[in-house]
């Protein structure tokens, strides 16, 4: 049994902050047994971490990033989604071919998740399967949980990087599963079709049939870019719109849990599908902004019931921080209400926090929340280095920490009950 005491904040739902000052935060074999405002006589004994004045949040969920792309965070911010894929993303994860290169570049990656607030990740390796098997081992030797999939891709791409045939892919995805098979603990294996126009309709019906036998959920982009969107109507002229490209080969929701990140311009009928099939969302608001994508309606996600989350989108989005992602979220949610629809309200504090938090965290489970049976996640902050001539609230408190995103004010974490560290 775990029991740290501070000033305890976790969302209850979207528009729910709770916060218990001075609380005590009880945990038992990885998982939320209760916060109490004080300690019960049955407890009495048991040892206590205690923060002081330091803040406790649950541990922050990242629902799309590409670890592979780390290295050129910050260039080439100037162009759009499908030049800037051709101009940089491609020729530098081609390099991951080289475990060599592999292991110094993942390693960069992995100590940036480690010092920051993030605890549970969606992400993206490359088409290597012994790279992205490597990235895994140090996700899990760093205590972060996280998704992980070999990239397929098997047309549309250079020479250099793109998979020789479906079968090729597919076999070569099989492979990489069945070596990792009972290996790790935090970090699981997550299907990964890049996106619709670099995978042919032979690829995608073999990564179904890979699907249903290792029972994987699935990870993807959908409706980042108008050319991209064009792009798949020339390439898929039988689908109403870009989703049903997924959801005609069963890769979007229902029995395949599935993300899809950013959904910028999704119609109103892939938003019901979306709905119906449960199928989550990434808003990478960072990412969206650097590459001239839009501004994605996220008031619209919540108000239809379409499970959220956020997502940094390393490389189009050039730092790992999800408190940024948080800030960035409510900023832009300012400019598409005031510039474009005046019907759908900017979003909150408490909105934003929950999506980084517990409406991300549902599509690894019970994951983001305080509440009881929910893993124990949390991050310790620490806002001594935010000084302030007023005594704020605890909510004013983590509103500056979400503004100001800096990784100096995280102090400790702890990813399924087990303290990491930093």
């Amino acid at each position: 049994m775990t029991i740290i005491k501070g000033h305890i904040c976790y969302s209850t739902d979207k528009d729910t902050l709770h916060t218990v000052e001075n609380g005590y935060l009880v945990c038992e074999r990885g998982k939320v047994k209760r916060v109490y405002e004080s300690l019960p006589e049955e407890f009495e004994g048991i040892p206590i971490e205690d923060y002081g004045d330091r803040l406790i949040i649950p541990g922050l969920v990242d629902l799309h990033m590409h670890a592979p792309q780390y290295a050129f965070r910050g260039l080439g911010m100037d162009m759009e989604l499908l030049d800037w894929l051709e101009a940089h993303t491609f020729p530098e994860e081609a390099k991951y071919k080289d475990l060599a290169y592999a292991r110094e570049a993942y390693t960069y990656f992995v100590e940036d998740l480690k010092g920051g607030a993030t605890t549970r990740a969606c992400i993206f390796g490359t088409v290597h399967k012994e790279a992205t098997t490597l990235l895994m081992e140090l996700l899990e030797d760093a205590g972060i949980g996280a998704m992980v999939g070999k990239v397929n891709m098997d047309r549309n791409s250079p020479e250099y990087l793109c998979e020789e045939s479906a079968e090729a892919s597919a076999l070569a995805t099989v492979e990489w599963l069945e070596g990792i098979k009972d290996r790790f603990t935090l970090v699981k294996p997550i299907l990964t079709p890049r996106f619709i126009p670099t995978c042919s309709d032979a690829l995608m019906e073999r990564l179904k049939d890979i699907q249903k036998q290792y029972k994987l959920p699935m990870q993807s982009h959908l409706s980042e870019n108008q050319g991209e969107i064009a792009w798949v109507q020339e390439l898929c002229p039988d689908t109403r719109f870009y989703g049903e490209a997924y959801a005609k080969f069963g890769m979007f929701g229902g029995d395949c849990p599935t993300v899809m990140a950013h959904c910028v311009s999704s119609n109103e009928a892939e938003l019901a599908l979306m709905k119906k099939n449960n199928v989550f969302i990434a808003h990478c608001p960072q990412s969206n902004e650097n590459l001239s994508s839009g501004i994605a309606p996220v008031r619209k996600f919540l108000d239809m019931g379409i499970p959220t989350g956020l997502g940094c989108d390393v490389a189009g989005g050039h730092v790992t921080s999800i408190f940024r992602a948080m800030a960035d979220a409510i900023q832009v949610s300012k400019l598409r209400w005031r510039l474009v629809d005046d019907t759908l309200k900017p979003l909150t504090v408490e909105e934003a926090f929950y999506m980084a938090t517990m409406g991300g965290g549902a599509f690894f489970g019970k994951i983001g929340s305080f509440l009881e049976g929910y893993e124990f996640d949390a991050v310790v902050l620490d806002d001594t280095n935010l000084p302030h001539p007023q005594k704020l609230t605890v909510k004013e408190r983590l509103e500056r920490i979400v503004y100001f995103s800096d990784d100096r004010n995280i102090y400790d974490k702890y990813v399924s009950g087990v303290r990491t560290k930093r």
